[in-house]
């Protein structure tokens, strides 16, 4: 029987071999059970470009009481890497989900950058 981390990271590996083919910018999230993490990297030889999470001191202090819970913190890494993005003149990236799943918290981050003028 296949477990639930070994699908995760089959979808992965097939969604990156589809983004290398592109050529593009890829905006890579990973998701862990307190924090989430993003980082846009360079599709020629791999270095990381931007890089916002929610252990940031920026982000962390943009964190108060108001923040609900998860999905409010990673609307707020999602805007935080779109601006990073727009610093590095980067305005169209390839979104890999690293195998998670569209749904929840990926999703908040994905439409925070989308409004902030980060296009995939």
């Amino acid at each position: 029987m296949i477990s639930k981390l070994e699908k995760r990271l089959r979808r992965s590996r097939k969604t990156r071999s589809r983004i290398k083919t592109l050529e593009a910018y890829r905006l890579s999230v990973h998701r862990s059970s307190k924090h989430i993490y993003a980082q846009i990297t360079s599709p020629q030889d791999n270095t990381v470009v931007a890089a916002a999470s929610s252990l940031d001191p920026e982000i962390k202090k943009l964190i108060t009481d108001k923040t609900k819970g998860k999905v409010d913190v990673a609307r707020i890494v999602g805007e935080s890497i779109a601006e990073k993005a727009k610093t590095a003149k980067i305005d169209k990236v390839a979104f890999d989900r690293s195998g998670f799943l569209y749904h929840g918290r990926v999703k908040a981050l994905a439409e925070a950058a989308r409004e902030k003028g980060l296009n995939f």
